[in-house]
C-alpha cells in the first residue's frame, strides 16, 4: 500500500515539473488547483484505507481475545474434571456440587455387649455405609454463602456391640436406613471478610475443636476419641448460630450457640455455648494451628453425689494442636477436661449405663507416602486415653473406673482420584474402665474402609 503511494507521488512530481516547463501562469494555476483536488482525493482514499486496516486489526484482536477466553474456560473445565477427590465441582457461577460414599467393615475379637441378653460372642464382623451430597451457592454480590448437606446411610457397625467410654466408629449410624438433612445454613461475611455470621442447622465440630489430621472419619481416624475430644458434650447437628472474627491472618476468634437437645422445640431452654481462640503459625515456614476453647451445656445434668440436684450445668475446656514437622509429617495433640461432679442422663454407654468423663488426651502423627514413592498415600498413628470422673467412681461403689486406652493406625491407599482404601486397626485396653459386666479383657478391632468421591 505504501509502495503504490510513493510511486504515485513520484509520477505526480515528474508531471508537475514537466508541466511547469511548458505552461503559462494561468495554466500553472489551473494545474495547481487540479493537483490540490487530486491530492485531497488521494489523502481521502489513504485515510479510508488506514481506517479499514485499523478496523481489521481490531477485529483480529477481538477474535484472538475470544479464542483466549474459550481456551481459558476449557482449561478451567478440564481442571474441574481433575479436581482433588472430595472437592466440590462448580456447576455454574458460584454453584458447587459435591458427593461421596463411605463403606466400612470392622471385626472385633472380643464383643462385650450383645443387646439381647444372649451369650456374648467372642468375635463379630459388622459393616455400614454412608453417603454425602453437598450443594453450596456463593452470592458474590452480597458476599454470602448457602450450604446444604444431605446424608444417607445404614448400619451401626460394631458400636452397638461394644460398651466403651469412647467407641470405635464415628461414621456409625442406625441399623435402619436413613436419609436426612444434616446441615442447612446461610453464612454472611462482614467487614471486608474479617467477620462472618453463620446460622441454621449447624455441625458444631465443623467450627470448634478442629484438627488438620484428626477430624474426618471418612478419610482419617475412625475412633471417636481421635475425631473430637471425648470430654466435650457436642450436641448433634441442630439449630445454632456461629460468629467468627479474624482481625489478622494469624488469629481467629469464634463463638457458637447451639440447641443442646435433638428437638427444635424450645431451642432457647437448653443451650450449648462454646468459644474458641485459634492461632495460625508458620514457624520455619511450617504451618500449624493452635486452638484453645471453653464450653458450657446448660441442659439438665444430675449431680453424682446428690441425685436430688438434677438441673446442674456441665462445662469444660480443651485444646487442639496440629503442626507440620516437615514437608511430609504432621503432628497433632488434643486435651480436654470437663466438670467431674455431674452427668447427663441422656448420654449413656451402649448397655445403658450412666457415666461421665473428667479428662481425655490424644496424640499422634500422619506421614505422606512420598519417601516410598506413593505421594498420595497416608500412614497415620494415634494413641490416647479417656478418664472417668472421681465422683462417678465414688457414686458407684466397687467400680474400678480405670482410664480407657485407645490405639489406632491406618494406611490410606490412593487407588485413583475417586477411590481410596484404608486398612484400619484399633486396640482398646481397660474397656469401660474394666467395669463391663462379663468381660473386661482388651478389644482388638480390625477393619477396612473404602472412600468413593464423585
Amino acid at each position: 500500500m505504501h509502495i503504490k503511494r510513493m510511486l504515485y507521488l513520484s509520477f505526480l512530481a515528474i508531471f508537475i515539473i514537466s508541466s511547469f516547463c511548458y505552461a503559462d501562469d494561468s495554466d500553472i494555476q489551473n494545474m495547481l488547483r487540479q493537483m490540490q483536488k487530486r491530492i485531497e482525493v488521494l489523502e481521502s482514499k489513504v485515510s479510508d484505507q488506514d481506517k479499514y486496516i485499523v478496523a481489521q486489526s481490531t477485529t483480529v484482536q477481538t477474535q484472538q481475545q475470544t479464542i483466549s477466553e474459550y481456551e481459558s474456560r476449557l482449561s478451567q473445565f478440564e481442571e474441574k474434571l481433575k479436581r482433588v477427590p472430595g472437592e466440590p465441582m462448580q456447576l455454574m457461577e458460584g454453584l458447587e456440587l459435591g458427593a461421596g460414599g463411605t463403606f466400612i467393615v470392622q471385626g472385633a475379637n472380643n464383643i462385650n455387649y450383645d443387646g439381647d441378653g444372649k451369650t456374648l460372642k467372642k468375635s463379630l464382623t459388622d459393616g455400614l455405609y454412608s453417603a454425602d451430597v453437598t450443594l453450596a451457592k456463593e452470592f458474590k454480590e452480597v458476599n454470602g454463602r448457602a450450604f446444604l448437606h444431605l446424608e444417607a446411610g445404614q448400619g451401626a457397625g460394631l458400636e452397638d456391640n461394644l460398651t466403651l467410654y469412647s467407641n470405635v466408629n464415628r461414621d456409625a449410624g442406625d441399623s435402619e436406613a436413613r436419609v436426612e438433612v444434616t446441615e442447612l445454613w446461610y453464612e454472611q461475611n462482614l467487614f471486608k471478610n474479617k467477620a462472618a455470621v453463620t446460622f441454621g442447622k449447624l455441625d458444631p465440630t465443623a467450627y470448634f475443636d478442629q484438627n488438620e489430621v484428626a477430624n474426618d472419619e471418612t478419610t482419617q481416624f475412625l475412633g471417636r476419641i481421635f475425631r473430637n475430644s471425648s470430654t466435650v458434650e457436642f450436641p448433634d447437628n441442630n439449630a445454632g448460630i456461629r460468629l467468627a472474627y479474624m482481625p489478622t491472618e494469624w488469629l481467629e476468634l469464634g463463638y457458637g450457640m447451639f440447641n443442646a437437645k435433638g428437638s427444635w422445640d424450645k431451642i432457647g431452654d437448653n443451650l450449648f455455648n462454646i468459644g474458641q481462640v485459634s492461632f495460625k503459625t508458620n514457624f520455619l515456614s511450617l504451618p500449624g494451628n493452635y486452638r484453645f476453647y471453653g464450653w458450657a451445656n446448660n441442659a439438665n445434668h444430675t449431680k453424682w453425689l446428690d441425685s436430688d440436684k438434677t438441673r446442674e450445668t456441665a462445662y469444660g475446656f480443651g485444646l487442639s494442636f496440629d503442626q507440620k514437622a516437615n514437608d511430609i509429617v504432621t503432628l497433632f495433640f488434643r486435651y480436654g477436661w470437663q466438670n467431674p461432679k455431674v452427668y447427663n442422663p441422656e448420654l449413656t454407654a451402649t448397655d445403658g449405663s450412666y457415666y461421665s468423663l473428667e479428662q481425655s488426651w490424644s496424640t499422634g502423627f500422619q506421614v505422606e507416602g512420598k519417601p516410598w514413592g506413593r505421594e498420595k498415600d497416608i500412614f497415620a498413628f494415634a494413641v490416647g486415653q479417656v478418664m472417668p470422673s472421681d465422683d462417678y467412681k465414688k457414686a458407684n461403689d466397687g467400680f474400678l473406673a480405670k482410664p480407657e486406652g485407645h490405639l489406632e493406625a491406618y494406611y490410606r491407599v490412593h487407588i485413583n482420584d475417586h477411590l481410596s482404601i484404608s486398612p484400619d486397626f484399633q486396640y482398646i485396653w481397660n474397656p469401660f474402665g474394666k467395669d463391663v459386666i462379663g468381660d473386661t479383657s482388651p478389644v482388638f478391632v480390625g477393619g477396612m474402609r473404602a472412600q468413593v468421591d464423585f
